[in-house]
């Protein structure tokens, strides 16, 4: 036992002589032998609760067998104190129904656990002894220390949220294609002139008319891609394909990309040799009465020998093949990949076009918006235009952004109940500190700002370990603040050093000062926390933090 519990115990020496209690003074006497330790030495507040295990151990002999003893663990602070119910022990041949602590000695441990309440940041555990002998109770004048109080680092845990906004899918480039094809009959590679004469070949040719003539399209490239129907043998077919897709090369230089025509496209040819793919799509959007078999043979066998094997064995299904199917796969296909130039940023803030605007434009445009204000307008518009479900959850976002929960909650109204929904409704929720509707929202959201903010919860939960997980990535103060809890300090401090926000408050300043104070950097944690207690609410945090108890 320490020396304040061996002073207080002497001091009751004298009292214990006048009420004839020569065998418990024994107690008193050898009050040195009996040690006290706590688990842990310095008290943490987790979820609200502070725990401590304390353990007493009795040496042999120690003990009066008729003695009792109450022992009332307290947790004194700044502003009040928390007792809690003593624990009671017994000797030997004490009948009462206590904790018996026998003649030759026992440790015995207890778990004590306090709700916090402000002002046990700074605190101290103490016990309160009471001797109970010959039906006489004597206090003892003084308490003793047991641990010191409180690291409630956690706290520290940003509750305002991560936002996600719906994302506005705008493309500076969109990629778009026009297609055109010729029939080949069958067992040949000759292009046909009345092939090349088709109205789908005549819009083919107007199609790169107009994108060589329009200034925000351009050709990326111009792909000719040969067939074989999937009749007959393999390496016939894949020499067939080959043919075919010479003779359509030539008849797109000749007769497709004339003079008047003349687009300069990189042109790319492929043989595929026998269309399977294209048969399966065919044979999937037709009606042939015994197409399920087809295809559930196609799945059955991929050697493209035994699949036409098994087919032609359905004499009256290959026949009907062979008239609406087969000849549409003897074909070469022409293909112009074009890139569209979207608008650019320039051009959408300088209101160009504005009514050709599509949804993703628009909001788009909200991204651009330089103040909070102009985004809820352009938001507005959106719903009015398009009704516009992504505007309503960014508009809410906005509304939270700029602490209007009221207007959020409205916005949310007659709403699909998305991801970046219940993302929203769980930031709302959290910030009004509804944690349990807050976890049940963020649980059918699947970004990653709802995985940071079930971190949050995690910390407020006090399952640190679950919060560096569901918080990596998010490279701010609540990520750097749970590798800390977790003692991933090297992990903490790399987070901090490359974190962009909460740099105004000094709140990164104040958990570099913590990591300092950890590893016993007295200089670096002085210097950190000059820095964070220009701030005054973490000045007053900072008067009271046992984190730097060993550096003032």
């Amino acid at each position: 036992m320490n020396k304040s519990i061996s002073t207080l115990l002497s001091v009751l020496f004298a009292a214990f002589l006048a009420v004839s209690c020569s065998n418990a003074n024994k107690m008193i006497k050898d009050a040195d032998k009996v040690s006290v330790t706590s688990d842990p030495q310095v008290l943490e507040c987790v979820a609200g609760k502070i725990t401590a295990n304390v353990s007493v151990t009795f040496p042999e002999g120690y003990f009066h067998p008729k003695a009792c003893l109450s022992d009332t663990p307290v947790l004194v602070y700044q502003g009040g104190e928390a007792a809690l119910e003593p624990v009671m022990l017994q000797g030997e041949k004490v009948t009462n129904n206590y904790i018996t602590v026998p003649k030759a000695g026992t440790t015995i441990t207890k778990s004590f656990t306090f709700d916090y309440v402000p002002g046990m940041e700074k605190a101290e555990l103490q016990g309160r002894f009471a001797l109970i002998y010959n039906g006489k109770t004597i206090n003892f004048n003084a308490p003793y220390k047991v641990a010191d109080g409180t690291n409630t680092t956690y706290m520290l845990v940003k509750k305002c949220g991560t936002l996600a906004y719906a994302p506005d899918n705008y493309q500076t480039v969109i990629a778009e294609s026009s297609e055109a094809q010729v029939l080949y009959q069958i067992n040949s590679a000759v292009v046909r002139p009345k092939q090349l004469k088709a109205e789908q070949i005549k819009a083919f040719q107007q199609f790169l008319k107009d994108v060589k003539a329009d200034e925000r399209r351009s050709i990326n490239n111009t792909e000719i891609i040969a067939y074989a129907s999937p009749d007959g043998k393999e390496d016939f077919n894949n020499n067939l394909s080959d043919k075919r897709k010479e003779s359509a090369t030539k008849a797109f230089n000749k007769s497709i990309n004339t003079k008047d025509v003349n687009v300069d496209a990189n042109v790319i040819a492929t043989s595929i040799g026998e269309d399977w793919e294209g048969f399966k799509e065919l044979v999937k959007a037709s009606n042939i009465e015994d197409k399920d078999l087809i295809l559930r043979v196609l799945e059955m066998y991929s050697d493209p020998n035994v699949r036409e094997r098994e087919i032609r064995n359905m004499s009256q299904v290959f026949t009907i093949l062979k008239g609406d199917i087969l000849p549409a796969l003897r074909r070469a296909r022409f293909i112009a990949n074009v890139d569209f130039q979207n608008y650019t940023d320039k051009e959408i803030l300088a209101g160009l076009d504005v009514e050709k605007y599509d949804e993703d434009t628009f909001l788009h445009i909200a991204t651009l918006a330089d103040d909070n204000a102009k985004k809820v307008e352009v938001y507005k518009k959106a719903i009015d235009k398009f009704n516009s479900d992504r505007a309503k959850v960014n508009l809410a976002v906005t509304y939270v952004a700029m602490d209007k929960i009221d207007q959020a909650k409205s916005a949310l109204k007659n709403c699909v109940k998305d991801a970046y929904y219940y993302n929203t409704v769980g930031v709302i929720a959290l910030r009004a500190g509804q944690y349990k509707e807050a976890a049940d929202a963020f649980a059918k959201s699947n970004i990653k700002e709802a995985s940071y903010n079930k971190g949050v919860l995690a910390i407020l939960d006090g399952n640190y370990a679950s919060a560096a997980k569901l918080l990596a990535g998010e490279g701010c103060f609540n990520e750097a603040l749970a590798n800390i809890l977790v003692n991933d300090l090297k992990k903490a401090s790399k987070v901090i050093d490359g974190a962009t926000c909460c740099k105004k408050c000094g709140c990164t300043n104040y958990l570099k000062a913590i990591i300092a104070a950890r590893q016993g950097k007295v200089n670096e944690a002085k210097a950190a926390l000059a820095e964070a207690t220009k701030d005054e609410k973490l000045a007053k945090r900072a008067a009271t933090d046992i984190e730097f108890a060993k550096i003032n």
